[in-house]
């Protein structure tokens, strides 16, 4: 058996990937910089929240945007542009002469997030085959979270180094060394065979197939034509119908609750959050790894038991278990005690996050909208999540200034609203046909 075209498809779709490592680094490793950039700039709370959010709008920006360079000129090339930016906004920030410079290339930065975060998926689901899709396509979220934790973990060891007041600025620049190498690899993979198709490249589309080794390629290639054929034949629908009320509401709310769970606001100020606990900054720094350590193996686990649980499941036992933990950590702000307990209330939250929100988001979006509307209820979804991620993670530092107590108490009483979102409104597609799917929620 030749393991060569299995390697190469392996290793195209790694790459693909790779954005996702970018895109949970980038947004996790500011974690380790807000103290140091409130002492640097004199930053207030309201700063401070605006500074962290910056690399957000700009992420808004982007996966609004992404899709239209995407389909001219490919997913491939589109997400070259992305590395690129990434290496700008690592060195931008690391050598920023001003808060007004940072913020700049902060934004720079999120435009890449926002690019890799919608058209890595896509190209990995387009290069891959039918049957290797799910598996390959999950590469993505797993590099998120392997993101988030390389950040936490390289916070960590660059604050044993002694780097004095540059130490913010190694932390932020750091990750121009994966960026440049997603660059550098992006040269080496193919275009995907379905964009070269719907551009009417059909040779290079074959010989794609035959190198993925796909068996009956020529069989695959007509397949592919044809899907593109139908899609073609396809009205185009409006969104926003009255028969579509009901995927909408799902998708706007499974968007913005999977942020009004607190989970971004937690993961950026993690640090904040548990030296206004009293803890040390090395210990804060050691246990953010922890945090993402087990933000990993909870995103593992559930990717491993969606589709026998179901979707529909996960969110009620997430909301529960998220529930109590943020109402735990509020708790501990509001009294004062039992500081001792807040790393294990939020490495609980986070375990339960991921295995519910985390999981079931992009997975649900896919799943709820009829194949007319699908790309544009998803886009929907998509900025419901980040336009939500966006607001709180500028607001929390000013909701928590007083007492770090308030924001989780309002992050717990989210969740119970989800709970009965999802118990009352929110229908089962485990084992469901899309098709079958389009009926029911009609």
């Amino acid at each position: 058996m030749d393991l060569k075209p299995y390697l190469y498809l392996f290793k195209s779709s790694l790459v693909g990937a790779l954005g996702g490592l970018l895109f949970g680094f980038d947004t996790a490793v500011i974690a380790g910089a807000t103290h140091a950039l409130s002492a640097e700039y004199q930053l207030d709370a309201t700063a401070l929240g605006f500074t962290v959010s910056a690399a957000l709008w700009g992420t808004v920006v982007a996966a609004m945007m992404s899709g239209v360079p995407g389909e001219k000129f490919g997913a491939r090339e589109t997400l070259r542009v992305a590395a690129l930016l990434y290496v700008i906004s690592a060195l931008g920030c690391a050598f920023a002469w001003d808060w007004y410079s940072l913020i700049v290339f902060r934004f720079i930065g999120g435009l890449g997030i926002g690019c890799s975060s919608v058209l890595g998926p896509v190209y990995i689901a387009e290069l891959a085959p039918a049957k290797w899709r799910g598996r390959l396509v999950g590469l993505f979220q797993i590099n998120v979270v392997i993101g988030i934790l390389l950040a936490y973990f390289s916070n960590y060891l660059l604050g044993t180094l002694p780097l004095g007041e540059a130490e913010w600025r190694w932390k932020l620049g750091v990750s121009a060394v994966p960026a440049i190498l997603f660059l550098v690899m992006l040269f080496t993979i193919p275009r995907s065979p379905r964009w070269l198709a719907r551009r009417n490249q059909i040779d290079e589309a074959r010989e794609v197939l035959k190198k993925t080794g796909v068996a009956d390629y020529e069989q695959e290639l007509q397949d592919i034509v044809a899907s593109i054929k139908a899609e073609h034949a396809l009205p185009n629908e409006p969104l926003f119908q009255k028969k579509y009320k009901l995927p909408i509401f799902l998708a706007i709310t499974i968007g913005a609750f999977n942020q009004l769970s607190g989970i971004n606001a937690i993961l950026y100020y993690l640090n904040d959050i548990f030296e206004k606990a009293g803890f040390g900054k090395m210990s804060s720094d050691l246990q953010a790894v922890m945090i993402g350590f087990t933000n990993l193996v909870a995103v593992l686990v559930a990717m491993a038991v969606i589709d026998r649980l179901g979707r529909r499941t996960l969110l009620l036992v997430g909301s529960v278990g998220c529930a109590l933990c943020l109402a735990g950590v509020a708790a501990i702000f509001f009294m004062g005690q039992h500081q001792s307990l807040l790393i294990w209330l939020l490495v609980a939250y986070i375990a339960f996050f991921s295995f519910s929100q985390g999981a079931v988001i992009w997975v649900y979006l896919s799943e709820i909208f009829p194949t007319p509307v699908r790309a544009k209820g998803q886009a929907l979804g998509s900025s419901s999540h980040w336009i939500m991620n966006a607001l709180i993670s500028a607001l929390f530092p000013v909701l928590a200034k007083s007492s770090g107590g308030y924001p989780f108490a309002f992050f717990a009483l989210m969740m119970v609203v989800q709970f009965f979102l999802v118990w009352f409104i929110f229908p089962e597609t485990k084992g469901v046909s899309l098709e079958d799917m389009e009926k029911s929620l009609a």
